[in-house]
């Protein structure tokens, strides 16, 4: 079944939380209806950033099981909507906002820097993330796209440190799938007894 997914079936699937999200923010009479979309843009970015970098540890825990592979194939749409996401995230909070004084005087917060800095990354990365610029880049395209570590690690700041602190425990198991994956990564390539090889 999902061998048969089209590309655009999934990209309408990966759109329908930002139809929802718009929906709300252009129907309310809410004054703080701008304010109210940051979280579930700004979560929704998090969480398919994770699911595209889930897909290499999952393709080998599960090895040759049909959605992993699946999603190995395709983690390149989730980390474009990841970046989707976190621009429609940054557009809400500058409109919010409401002036560059009040923009710049918050780049400093940590919690908003580390956003920033998650944010400048992701550029890069998305721009790279077609198939022209694969084959631009060669062996440097995976060097480009190592770069998501400290994306993800800065998003986790970003999300923990909001509203003092108090984003840090839905931060933590949100990426706690994550961790366990990329730990188990770690102890399967650099930890784990090694088979003997025959003489």
């Amino acid at each position: 079944m999902l061998s048969r997914l089209s590309p655009y079936w999934l990209w309408l699937l990966l759109a329908i939380p930002a139809f929802g999200i718009l929906s709300d923010v252009l129907t309310s009479t809410d004054p703080k209806a701008l304010k109210h979309a940051l979280h579930p843009s700004g979560e929704f970015a998090a969480r398919f950033m994770i699911i595209s970098m889930m897909a290499t540890p999952l393709a080998m825990l599960f090895k040759g099981r049909s959605f992993p592979i699946w999603l190995k194939k395709n983690r390149r749409y989730f980390g474009v909507a990841a970046f989707a996401y976190s621009a429609l995230h940054l557009g809400f909070y500058l409109v919010s906002r409401g002036s560059l004084e009040k923009i710049l005087g918050q780049a400093t917060d940590f919690d908003i820097l580390t956003g920033w800095l998650a944010f400048l990354i992701f550029l890069p990365l998305a721009a790279t993330s077609f198939d022209a610029a694969v084959r631009a880049l060669g062996p440097r395209w995976k060097s480009v796209q190592r770069w998501v570590y400290a994306a993800a690690v800065l998003t986790l700041l970003h999300w923990a440190a909001k509203d003092g602190w108090e984003g840090l425990p839905p931060a933590l198991v949100n990426f706690a799938p994550l961790a366990l994956l990329e730990g188990y990564r770690i102890w399967y390539w650099y930890i784990r007894p090694k088979p003997a090889r025959a003489a």
